[in-house]
């Protein structure tokens, strides 16, 4: 059985609280955390609606995020280096077409990157 984005986020940030409502606000206060962090090291476009912020997003989705922030800052160390390497793999240089990259976010970004890479192989 595949366990949930809780059991997840649990064993991953190591909590083990008895409370299962402590485990479970302590698990995701440390997930928004982790993808906070890497938020603010110029792999991310904000467009996270303001009243909310990362708190509402699904444990699922903030993995996910915070799996593709992780390997885009192991691999590449910014957004704009992964967008030239999209540009690379395509083999194209007009600026049209590196501009249309820039206005996407990097977890779209990180997904056409690992397609180019494929058909590139």
């Amino acid at each position: 059985m595949k366990p949930s984005p809780l059991q997840v986020a649990k064993k991953r940030f190591g909590v083990d609280e008895k409370d299962p409502t402590k485990a479970r606000k302590a698990a995701k206060a440390k997930l928004v955390s982790a993808v906070k962090a890497l938020a603010d090291e110029g792999l991310w476009i904000d467009r996270v609606n303001a009243g909310k912020g990362l708190d509402s997003v699904p444990n699922k989705k903030l993995l996910r995020l915070l799996d593709t922030l992780e390997a885009v800052k192991a691999e590449f160390g910014s957004r704009d280096k992964l967008i030239d390497g999209i540009v690379a793999l395509e083999g194209r240089k007009d600026p049209g077409f590196r501009a249309r990259f820039e206005r996407w976010p990097t977890p779209r970004l990180w997904d056409a990157y690992r397609a180019a890479k494929k058909r590139a192989n």
